[in-house]
C-alpha cells in the first residue's frame, strides 16, 4: 500500500491525515477496539479489491473512474482502520493486509461475494454503502476518539457511494427489460449475506460506547433502502439467510482466491519497497 496518496475531491483519508488522528486520539487501539477496527477494514479493504476488477472494464468510460474512485476510498478507510488495529499488536497496515491468512481475516460475507455481472456489482454496492454510511455515522459519537474521527473522515465519502449506487439501481430497475432483470437478480443473489450485518457479536458487548451495535442499523439501513427499492419498482427480496460466521474466520468460498491475487506480490517479494 502506497505511503503517498494524496487527499482527493471526496476528502481521502491520506497518510499524515491518519498520523496526526493516531497521535492526537490515542497511540494504541486496546485489544477488543483493535480486532473491532479489524472487522470494519478487512470489510472495507475487501470490498477495494473486488472493485478494483472494474478498472478498464466497466460499461463506460465516466463507470470506469466512479468505481476506480470508490475503491480508492475504501482503501483510504482501510488504511486507516488496520493502521490503527495493527499498533496493538505491533503490525502495519501491510503486515495485515498481506500476511495474514483466510481464517484470521474479519470481514462479513457481503463484501466477499464476487462482482458477476455489473448489476451485480450494484447490488452489492447498494447494500454495503448504505450500510457503512449507517454505521460511520453512528461510529463518529464513539468513545473511542480515534474510530469517530476515521468515521467522521469515511462517512463523507460513503456518502457519495450510496448516492452512486442509488442512481444505477434507478437506471437499471427502471431501463430495458434485460437491465431490469439483472438487477432483480443481482439482489436476489446478494439479499441473504444481509442479516450477517446487524449480527451482534460478543464482542460489541464488551465495546459498549466504542463500537456501534450492528444491530442497531437495521432500521435506519432498511428505511433507507426500502423507499429506493419501491421508486425502482423492485420488491424486497425473500428467501434464505446466510449463515455467516465472518467475524469469527468462517469465510465464504470466494475470500481465499481474492486474498490469493491481493497477497501474491507481496508474498513473492517479502521486504520489498515500490
Amino acid at each position: 500500500m502506497s505511503d503517498t496518496i494524496e487527499q482527493d475531491a471526496h476528502g481521502h483519508v491520506d497518510t499524515i491525515q491518519l498520523s496526526a488522528e493516531l497521535v492526537e486520539a490515542a497511540s494504541v487501539a486496546s485489544h477488543d477496539v483493535a480486532e473491532y477496527a479489524l472487522w470494519l477494514g478487512d470489510d472495507s479493504l475487501v470490498l477495494a479489491q473486488n472493485l478494483g476488477w472494474w478498472i478498464s472494464r466497466a460499461p463506460e468510460l465516466e463507470e470506469d473512474i466512479a468505481l476506480g474512485n470508490i475503491a480508492l476510498d475504501l482503501i483510504g478507510h482501510a488504511r486507516s482502520l488496520l493502521h490503527y488495529a495493527g499498533a496493538e499488536s505491533g503490525r502495519t497496515e501491510d503486515d495485515l493486509a498481506y500476511w495474514r491468512d483466510e481464517p484470521q481475516w474479519r470481514s462479513a460475507h457481503l463484501f466477499e461475494q464476487p462482482n458477476g455481472d455489473f448489476a451485480h456489482t450494484i447490488a452489492r454496492q447498494f447494500i454495503a454503502a448504505h450500510y457503512l454510511f449507517e454505521l460511520y455515522s453512528a461510529l463518529m459519537q464513539s468513545t473511542d476518539a480515534t474510530l469517530a474521527a476515521i468515521a467522521a473522515k469515511a462517512v463523507k465519502e460513503v456518502d457519495y457511494h450510496r448516492d452512486h449506487s442509488i442512481q444505477w439501481v434507478l437506471r437499471l430497475a427502471l431501463g430495458t427489460e434485460e437491465s431490469r432483470r439483472r438487477m432483480i437478480t443481482g439482489l436476489s443473489d446478494l439479499w441473504p449475506f444481509v442479516e450477517e450485518l446487524f449480527v451482534d457479536e460478543p464482542l460489541i458487548d464488551r465495546l459498549e460506547g466504542a463500537a456501534v451495535r450492528p444491530s442497531s442499523l437495521r432500521g435506519a439501513v432498511e428505511a433507507a433502502m426500502f423507499p429506493v427499492l419501491a421508486e425502482a419498482e423492485l420488491d424486497v427480496p425473500r428467501g434464505f439467510i446466510s449463515s455467516g460466521g465472518g467475524r469469527r474466520g468462517d469465510h465464504s468460498e470466494n475470500l481465499g482466491p481474492m486474498l490469493a491475487e491481493l497477497q501474491v506480490l507481496a508474498r513473492a517479494h517479502p521486504g520489498a519497497k515500490w
